[in-house]
């Protein structure tokens, strides 16, 4: 397993974080042992690895809310047999993003779809047909799942590309991501995955075709993401497409 830092391990990292207590004296990308008790199942220098079972779903990367390189948050994907819906998935339902071409408040974030979401749920989230199927969710004993940000579903294929088909050249660049992108995909980079599960013929895999996010993209459109090649676009929002959701936890 990989460790945050080349910092104190064990009884000894343990000991310095009782006396330092959890007033934020930590150094950069620590956690404190609050959040290690309470929400983080790894040891003070662990990591999960990309695609491990993790807290309700899977692991599928670290964004960063500060857009610095410095992991802010764990997202984990939710699972396909219950997590998921559209065309492919084993719930089979297709959502439109809304029930009608306007505009919501609060949804137009790249990077942070709990905001997005909240959002909805503040304007009727009735009316939101993809992110109601996400906040109804109780998986793992988890109820705080929600519909992705663009730049979350970004991070997800970066890690976990179900397919070999060709990248988007004209996406990819993501401050949010850990570490950050500055540069647009090429065709072979990111590859398909290696993490089994989630290849083209694995068990928890993303569908290749249109999925939505929660980042609005104007009055009648907002972003739905490809996960075979990266790409984006801003189809009505009141057009079915594909849902997983997500949740995130802080690191």
């Amino acid at each position: 397993m990989l460790g945050f830092n080349g910092g104190l391990v064990g009884k000894e990292r343990l000991a310095t974080s009782a006396a330092l207590g959890c007033s934020g004296l930590w150094l950069p990308n620590e956690q404190s042992v609050a959040k290690r008790a309470t929400k983080w199942p790894f040891g003070p220098t662990e990591v999960p690895n990309i695609g491990d079972a993790f807290l309700g779903g899977f692991f599928a990367g670290y964004i960063s809310h500060t857009a610095n390189g410095v992991a802010t948050h764990a997202l984990i994907v939710a699972p396909r047999a219950t997590g998921a819906s559209g065309t492919g998935y084993p719930v089979t339902t297709s959502y439109a993003i809304k029930t009608t071409n306007t505009i919501t408040a609060g949804t137009t974030s790249t990077f942070d779809g709990r905001a997005n979401t909240n959002a909805m749920i503040t304007a009727g989230i009735a009316l939101h047909p993809a992110a109601q199927f996400c906040v109804n969710l109780t998986i793992g004993g988890y109820t705080d799942w929600y519909l992705p940000a663009q730049l979350e579903l970004d991070i997800a294929y970066f890690n976990l590309k179900p397919s070999s088909t060709n990248n988007n050249t004209s996406t990819g660049i993501n401050s949010y991501s850990v570490p950050a992108r500055a540069s647009n995909y090429t065709a072979g980079a990111p590859p398909m995955t290696s993490v089994a599960a989630f290849n083209s013929t694995g068990s928890e895999r993303f569908e290749t075709s249109e999925s939505w996010t929660s980042t609005e993209s104007g009055g009648t459109n907002s972003i739905a993401f490809i996960p075979s090649s990266g790409q984006v676009f801003s189809p009505s929002k009141i057009t079915g497409y594909r849902v997983r959701a997500f949740r995130r936890v802080p690191v």
